[in-house]
């Protein structure tokens, strides 16, 4: 078990690389923008399938 986490702590100081603060920023809006998205789309369908539901158990009530 050390010698995994020392091996692991070896290959975080000398194979990883972390990208610049500009493309860090780039990909922080972009994973934004797509969040926002997503959660519009996941809003529509749920009112979409809210509707039908309610369209639904209204006529099967009448």
């Amino acid at each position: 078990m050390l010698t995994y986490i020392k091996e692991s702590i070896e290959e975080l100081r000398h194979n990883v690389t972390l990208p610049s603060r500009a493309e860090s920023s780039n990909l922080m809006v972009i994973v934004a923008v797509f969040s926002i998205l997503f959660a519009l789309a996941t809003w529509g369908v749920d009112t979409v399938f809210s509707k039908f539901i309610q369209l639904y158990f209204n006529t099967l009530i009448n």
